[in-house]
């Protein structure tokens, strides 16, 4: 199959290059409004009992719980001329909206507006329920208080709530998108001149990573038609497009270099390199996108936005690696090391050309054969770092994003702020407790509202609320709702006996929900991504025992970054790394979902390239216990410096996104470009080798019906075969 896609490229270059512009051109103007199609929220699971009661106070009574919130704060304290003039003002034009509902504050709620008073009596609220889900309400609170905001006679206004916290986050991301991409790309270039040298050869995984971004984009487009996504997929996009497309190339331009060093004509170089480096490539990608699609187990489309972008990235980054690649290496040739900047270097220097390149005296190589000298120390040792890394992760937290995911200069975080430390009760805290059908017994709902009102916590029930066969009661309360108490009282109201079934909803509802469902979905995701990556490494390797080993060190690595994520972004040490971060004492729980089945699938990346090189020097050997560690080594040191700049390129992409002044998305890059570089080098350079050290002969074995299945299924691209009675490579 590979052979044949390097004759197609061969023999028709410029139709084949002409035809993938257009489709490119094309794919490059449909996608390019993605983002205007794509929303800001999809955290919640639609069938949970907090999402059917938002469904049914917005179907039945038209309302829902407070989601804005304007503080009003005046020098002269909230009961001034002014700030009751301001506050009078607000409260009307957001009642002139016909999305707005529930508008409350503290100079029309009466005696109940005195929770709306700050401590200090300089500052007071004006609280709001806009319509909509989490996509349409924001743009919609945006649009009414826009406006209203800033300055007015001395009187300050500023928004919060979660509508705010959405619009914010939104901007935020999109604006540090950009700025990543301005990082990143640069970045990235000069690396990939650093590396190969040429400016030919550095340009190549570039069109390859924006040929994969520009496609995903069209695919987001076209998948927003008839599904929610979520806008924080562009970030996946970009990372994923970039550092996919970098790797993929990375390997196939190499080894395409290689060739041409060893005395093959382009067209032969072309053809080997698809049929090894793009073997490894074709394996590699089926490892990420496999890992990728498990988060569709998750009913929250912030998730599952993530596996169709990721998906999408790896399928077209890899069409860009095995179709337009040996087509664009046909055309380039023997020039691919033209334009060679670092021999300008050199000669500027006064220092003599490069020596003839030999892996046994390349760093990898010995630094491999190092290892498995003292395999067992040298791997315990490294083991019990991983594991001490990791612990922190025994004590992780999990809750929802509030507020405090933006920087302290934005609006919402510092309206948050100021309900947490200045007001006598949150104003946004109640929980709503929702009865579809009261009908059997309509005469309880006093009693059951008493009920409420006597659970630990609550400060007051409103009255129950009609609407045909249903009711509904707001539970006010004194505690902040990401808190353990708020979540308890959540539940202390699930338990309170009534005589009809209750749905409760509200921030905290949502929040222990959407926690809870994440929790039952994560063992199958995990099932798959196990057996999804076991399955298709035995079809690349034939063998029973690196499957295993790929797992047992992939997980090993991982739950050290995931002991790091929590050290700094959970208990708050180490603040000086990320500048304006606010931690919470918990992290967002889709984050350590959507980090480990991107990191598994990225670890497996190397994992792929390393183990192809290995298995084809062990092919091509004895097949003795010297021969396997031979084969280790020389696989290393073939693919140690490619991996390793991989890793430093794919890392740089992530440093970028770790940039973000939105926490969780700081998460997100800070723990994904330090699994890539751990995994690259400390697991790929010590634990991968002393496993196989000492393992030897029994790396490469399966049994018999196995090894059978293997030689009928797993693709072979030009490789021998093993002999008869021989632990199986493939």
């Amino acid at each position: 199959m590979l052979t044949r896609l390097a004759d197609l490229g061969i023999r028709s270059p410029r139709r084949i290059l002409a035809l993938g512009l257009i489709v490119l051109v094309v794919l490059g103007a449909f996608g390019i409004s993605a983002s205007r199609h794509l929303h800001s929220g999809g955290f919640n699971s639609p069938d949970s009992d907090s999402s059917r009661a938002a469904d049914l106070l917005q179907t039945r009574f038209h309302t829902g719980e407070a989601n804005l919130i304007l503080e009003v704060t005046a020098p002269d304290g909230a009961d001034s001329t002014a700030a009751r003039a301001e506050g009078r003002r607000l409260v009307e034009a957001i009642e002139r909206s016909p999305y707005a509902d529930r508008v409350s504050s503290y100079w029309t709620a009466g005696r109940a507006g005195s929770a709306l008073r700050s401590d200090d009596g300089r500052s007071a609220l004006v609280v709001a329920t806009i319509a909509g889900d989490d996509s349409t309400a924001p743009d919609r609170a945006h649009d009414i208080v826009g406006p209203l905001l800033g300055e007015h006679d001395g009187v300050d206004v500023r928004a919060g709530g979660s509508t705010t916290v959405y619009h914010q986050v939104n901007d935020q991301t999109t604006h540090d998108l950009a700025r990543a991409e301005m990082i990143a790309i640069p970045i990235t270039v000069v690396v990939l001149i650093w590396v190969f040298g040429s400016v030919v050869a550095s340009l190549l995984p570039l069109a390859v990573g924006l040929t994969a971004i520009v496609g995903t984009l069209a695919i987001l487009r076209a998948l927003s038609m008839v599904t929610d996504v979520s806008i924080y997929a562009l970030n996946m996009t970009t990372a994923m497009g970039l550092a996919l497309g970098i790797d993929y190339s990375l390997l196939i331009v190499y080894r395409y270099r290689e060739q041409l060093r060893a005395g093959d004509e382009p067209a032969a170089a072309v053809r080997h390199t698809m049929q090894t480096a793009g073997r490894a490539v074709l394996f590699s990608a089926l490892t990420v996108a496999l890992s990728l699609a498990a988060m569709l187990v998750f009913p929250v489309y912030f998730l599952r936005s993530f596996a169709y972008a990721g998906v999408a990235v790896v399928v077209l980054a890899t069409l860009a690696a095995l179709v337009l690649l040996p087509v664009l290496l046909t055309l380039v040739g023997p020039r691919i090391d033209a334009l060679d900047l670092r021999a300008g270097v050199r000669r500027l220097l006064g220092r003599p050309p490069p020596q003839p390149w030999e892996v046994e005296r390349s760093f990898w190589y010995r630094f491999a054969r190092w290892t498995m000298r003292y395999a067992v120390p040298v791997g315990l040792a490294v083991i019990a770092l991983l594991v001490a890394v990791g612990l922190p992760f025994l004590h992780a937290r999990f809750g929802y994003p509030d507020e405090r995911v933006l920087p302290s200069t934005a609006s919402a975080h510092q309206v948050g702020d100021s309900m947490r430390e200045r007001y006598p009760t949150n104003a946004i805290a109640s929980l709503e407790v929702v009865a579809p059908d009261v009908s059997s017994a309509p005469g309880a709902l006093a009693g059951y509202a008493r009920d409420l009102a006597g659970l630990p916590g609550v400060t007051s029930v409103t009255p129950p609320a009609r609407s045909g066969d249903a009711a509904y009661l707001s539970v006010a309360n004194r505690w902040d709702p990401r808190s353990d108490a708020a979540k308890q009282l959540v539940r202390d109201v699930r338990a309170t006996d009534a005589p009809w079934p209750v749905l409760v909803g509200g921030q905290t509802a949502t929040d222990v929900d959407s926690v809870d469902v994440l929790g039952e979905r994560l063992p199958l995701a995990i099932g798959w991504i196990a057996l999804a990556t076991f399955v298709v490494l035995f079809l690349f390797t034939g063998s029973l025992l690196l499957p295993l080993k790929a797992l047992v060190l992939n997980t090993l690595s991982l739950s050290a970054t995931f002991g790091a994520m929590v050290f700094i972004f959970q208990d708050g040490h180490w603040p000086w790394l990320f500048g304006d971060l606010t931690t919470t004492g918990y992290l967002v729980p889709t984050m350590p979902l959507l980090m480990f089945c991107v990191a598994f699938g990225l670890s497996m990346d190397y994992e792929v390239f390393l183990l192809s090189r290995i298995r084809e020097e062990w092919l091509a050997g004895g097949r003795t216990t010297a021969d396997n560690t031979r084969a280790v080594a020389l696989g290393l040191g073939r693919t140690g410096r490619i991996v390793t700049a991989g890793a430093l390129l794919m890392a740089i992409v992530f440093a970028a996104i770790a940039g973000s002044k939105v926490s969780f998305m700081m998460l997100f890059g800070s723990g994904l470009a330090m699994a890539v570089l751990m995994d690259a080098t400390i697991v790929r350079g010590t634990l991968v080798p002393a496993f196989m050290r000492v393992a030897g002969r029994w790396n490469w074995w399966a049994p018999g019906p196995l090894a059978r299945l293997h030689d009928r299924i797993g693709l072979h691209e030009g490789s021998p075969a093993p002999r008869e009675g021989e632990p199986v490579a493939g």
